[in-house]
C-alpha cells in the first residue's frame, strides 16, 4: 500500500538529499593532507612509502581514511625539487615529509608549515635545525647512523674482497665530517693490514678525476664517505664503479640496486616508520620544535651479486646470509 507523503516532507528529504553530498565534500576537505615530497622516483621509494605508512597507521591515521597525502617526486631531477616544494606549500597541507635532499627545498619554502625530514647526515651541519634535542621553528626529524659506520664498511669489503689493496675512501672536502672519518678509517685499515688513499670530490669534475687517480693508482676497492653531493650522485657513482671495475661500498639500498656492489647504512625502512609517527603526533597538535631529532639505529646490508659475479668476486655464505636484500 503506498505511503503517501506531503509536500512540506517531500521537500525537507529532497534538501536533505541536496545536501547530503556537500555535506560530505565539506568533510573530505576538512580531512589532513600530507605532503609528500622526495628527491627519488615514486617506484625506488615504494618501500618506505609502505613504512611511512606503517607508522602512520601507529599513530591513528590511515591514508584515504581520516589523512590524505600528496606526492611530489623529483625523480632524481633534483634542480625541480623548489618548485615541487612550492607546490605543496600552495596546497596548505598540515605537515611535509621531506627526505635529505629535498629538505632544504621545504624549508626554504616555507617557515610555517611543519616538516618532518629524514637524512643520513647531521641535520645541524645542513642548517635544518638548531639543535637535535630543540630543533626550534618548524622543522624536526629522523636521523640515520652514518659517518659511525664508516670502518664497518670498510671491513665489510676487505670480507667481500680480501685481497682488493690498496682501498681508497671518497670524502668530500667541504664536508665537517670529512676529517673524522678519514681518521677513522685510517685507524680500521691499519687494524686490517690494508693501505687507504683518500680521494676527494665536492664537484662532477672532481668525480671524474677521482676515478681516474684510482685506476692509475691501481686501487682495489673503495669506500664512499656519506654526504649530500654523493646521495645526490648514486646512479653515477655506481657507474663510474662498474666502468673501473671497482668494487665499491655506499650506504644506501639505491647505489647496490644501480650496480655497486655492496650497500651498508642505517635503515631508511625504520627511519620512514619513526617518520609517520612523528608526522601522526604533529597532525594530533604537537609542534615539531617540541619534537627532539630521532636517530634510527638499524641498520641494513645490500649486497649485488650480478656485479660481483662480474668483479669475479665470491661472496661468503655468512655475508649473504646476514643481507637485508640480494641484488641477481
Amino acid at each position: 500500500m503506498p505511503i503517501a507523503i506531503g509536500r512540506r516532507e517531500l521537500l525537507a528529504a529532497l534538501g536533505s538529499a541536496a545536501a547530503w553530498p556537500l555535506a560530505a565534500r565539506g568533510q573530505q576537505s576538512a580531512m589532513p593532507v600530507v605532503g609528500f615530497l622526495n628527491g627519488a622516483s615514486a617506484e625506488s621509494w615504494a618501500p618506505f612509502v609502505s613504512t611511512f605508512r606503517q607508522g602512520l597507521g601507529e599513530a591513528g591515521f590511515a591514508e584515504g581514511k581520516n589523512v590524505a597525502i600528496e606526492y611530489r617526486w623529483a625523480d632524481e631531477q633534483y634542480d625541480q625539487l623548489p618548485a615541487l616544494a612550492a607546490d605543496l606549500v600552495r596546497r596548505q597541507p598540515s605537515v611535509i615529509v621531506a627526505n635529505h635532499v629535498s629538505a632544504a627545498a621545504a624549508k626554504a619554502a616555507t617557515a610555517t608549515i611543519p616538516i618532518v625530514f629524514t637524512t643520513a647526515v647531521d641535520p645541524v651541519q645542513l642548517g635544518l635545525v638548531a639543535s637535535l634535542a630543540r630543533p626550534s621553528g618548524n622543522l624536526t626529524g629522523i636521523t640515520t647512523l652514518n659517518v659511525e659506520l664508516v670502518p664497518k664498511r670498510l671491513q665489510l669489503l676487505h670480507e667481500l674482497s680480501p685481497t682488493a689493496n690498496p682501498i681508497a675512501l671518497l670524502v668530500n672536502p667541504a664536508n665537517a665530517d670529512a676529517e673524522t672519518v678519514a681518521s677513522d678509517t685510517r685507524a680500521a685499515a691499519r687494524a686490517l693490514g690494508v693501505e687507504l688513499h683518500i680521494m676527494q670530490a665536492s664537484t662532477d669534475r672532481d668525480l671524474e678525476t677521482a676515478f681516474a687517480t684510482m685506476a692509475r693508482q691501481r686501487v682495489g676497492g673503495l669506500v664512499i664517505a656519506p654526504d649530500p653531493f654523493f646521495v645526490s650522485r648514486i646512479k653515477p657513482l655506481a657507474g663510474l664503479a662498474l666502468h673501473h671495475a671497482l668494487p665499491a661500498a655506499f650506504e644506501f639500498r639505491q647505489f647496490a640496486a644501480a650496480g655497486g656492489l655492496m650497500s651498508y647504512g642505517g635503515s631508511l625502512v625504520d627511519t620512514y616508520r619513526l617518520a609517520g609517527i612523528y608526522v601522526g603526533r604533529i597532525l594530533r597538535g604537537e609542534k615539531p620544535a617540541d619534537l627532539p631529532v630521532q636517530q634510527s639505529t638499524k641498520v641494513e646490508l645490500f649486497l649485488n651479486l650480478k656485479t660481483a659475479r662480474a668483479l669475479g668476486i665470491t661472496v661468503p655464505l655468512p655475508l649473504s646470509g646476514r643481507a637485508d636484500e640480494i641484488f641477481e
